[in-house]
């Protein structure tokens, strides 16, 4: 059901608030943690309607985030501003030419799903920006590839023209104590060094969600994904 003018506008200045803040820390916690980075602002609208993607881009944040590609394909048939899509979440092989729609793919996390995206990359002629995700924590729960395999996944990436490996992300644990959060946020860094020191360019960081965002900029992070800081729960 579409949203009164007034909800929206409501809706708007509340987010703008919000970004406005966030951006505020951010910039304190750059300086802080003295890696002298810009820092991208993905507002994760994941579970919210399209008025979210609205309200982000009126507020100043041109980077949008989902976590499914379903939800992301809805939205974008109902949302007129030129945000730039980002995937965050797991994406399945045979979803891989859904990936063509997204400005970056944050979970690059298998050679196998490599293999999948730089095929549809190079059927369709374009070149598609990912994040290698590595699980530094070595959690169960959590999707990436582990420290170990990345130097395998690095060399392998060369071997695949549709793919441009931008860097790293990562997600630290739930609720995990600063201590933690810096162990897997430095480990983090580390992997796209790695990815650098074998060749990719690899400028970019995708860490920290609402939570944790400040100590992950303290450490570097270049891509934030904030949802429920910036539009609360569902």
């Amino acid at each position: 059901m579409p949203i009164s003018d007034a909800t929206a506008q409501s809706i708007v200045a509340a987010v703008s608030s919000r970004v406005v803040e966030v951006r505020e820390r951010i910039a304190a916690a750059v300086a802080r943690g003295g890696h002298g980075q810009q820092v991208t602002l993905v507002a994760v609208t994941k579970t919210h309607g399209p008025e979210a993607v609205s309200a982000a881009f009126q507020a100043g944040v041109a980077d949008v985030g989902e976590n499914r590609v379903q939800e992301a394909e809805s939205k974008m048939s109902l949302v007129a501003d030129p945000v730039r899509w980002h995937l965050i979440g797991h994406l399945q092989r045979n979803k891989a030419k859904a990936a063509l729609r997204f400005a970056l793919v944050h979970g690059l996390d298998s050679e196998r799903l490599a293999q999948a995206l730089n095929a549809a990359a190079v059927d369709a002629n374009v070149t598609i920006p990912v994040l290698v995700q590595v699980n530094v924590s070595g959690e169960g729960s959590k999707s990436g590839v582990g420290r170990s395999g990345l130097q395998a996944l690095a060399g392998q990436l060369h071997l695949c023209p549709g793919l441009s490996v931008m860097g790293a992300m990562t997600m630290a644990p739930f609720d995990a104590a600063e201590s933690v959060l810096r162990e897997v946020f430095a480990g983090a860094r580390a992997a796209r060094e790695l990815l650098q020191g074998s060749g990719h360019a690899a400028p970019w960081l995708s860490m920290g969600m609402s939570g944790d965002y400040e100590v992950a900029v303290e450490e570097g992070a270049t891509h934030v994904r904030l949802g429920t800081i910036l539009f609360g729960g569902r």
